[in-house]
């Protein structure tokens, strides 16, 4: 296996791995920054108050998501399988 092949390899997964990541992060970071433009018009200062609206649309995004990421899981696990004697030379 070339250095080549393995920096390739490596450069999949690190996108895949963005993909996914980004899906999950940006809805969260959104709804962070709305709920804490609403903490700064209203002055309420609890901390515990953007936890919540994280959680659910982190849950909301994994179940709406999930099979869209599954399946980009399984596709790249499969064809990364299916070209092990192709890599291994």
């Amino acid at each position: 296996m070339t250095p080549e092949t393995v920096l390739t390899v490596m450069q999949q997964t690190l996108q895949l791995i963005s993909v996914l990541i980004a899906a999950i992060l940006l809805p969260a970071l959104f709804i962070g920054l709305l709920v804490s433009m609403f903490q700064a018009a209203t002055s309420i200062n609890e901390q515990t108050l953007t936890f919540i609206p994280k959680l659910f649309i982190t849950l909301l995004v994994l179940m709406v998501a999930g099979p869209w990421m599954l399946s980009m899981l399984i596709s790249f696990t499969r064809r990364l399988f299916e070209d092990i004697p192709f890599l291994i030379g």
